[in-house]
């Protein structure tokens, strides 16, 4: 019966993406602690979303070029990338990060805060995305 429902609506399914997500705000959290702001540069959010990236990029990619069969690929899908790296991750964060450097007067390093996350997310996806393609089996 519940096979008929659709992904989003099972059960199972949605407790992978809570316990993902769950865990991946509390390593957020974490690094939030460890990682002390730059100036008035929040690091942390910087990082997290890095990290994030450079992991759901070369997860994504070993799962679709090696990953095993599609309910494993769908939980580890479900629970890393859904859950621990959207849990993980933070663009509201920088949003209203980059509002408060904005409010503070200093608009250079809001747009450098803005745009380097973003290339420097990019370039984690693509990194990620990479290794997992290099580390494929032959």
């Amino acid at each position: 019966m519940s096979e008929a429902r659709p992904p989003h609506l099972r059960a199972p399914l949605l407790g992978l993406v809570f316990l993902g997500g769950a865990t991946g705000t509390l390593a957020r959290w974490a690094v939030g602690l460890a990682v002390p702001h730059l100036g008035r540069v929040p690091v942390a959010t910087v990082l997290v979303n890095v990290v994030g990236a450079f992991v759901l990029g070369a997860l994504l990619e070993g799962l679709a070029r090696r990953g095993p069969d599609e309910g494993r690929r769908r939980a580890l899908r479900l629970t890393l990338g859904t859950g621990f790296c959207g849990g993980f991750t933070t663009y509201s964060a920088l949003a209203n990060d980059t509002d408060a450097l904005l409010r503070a007067g200093l608009e250079g390093r809001a747009l450098a805060y803005v745009l380097g996350t973003l290339a420097l997310g990019l370039a984690a996806s693509a990194l990620g995305i990479a290794l997992a393609r290099r580390s494929r089996p032959a």
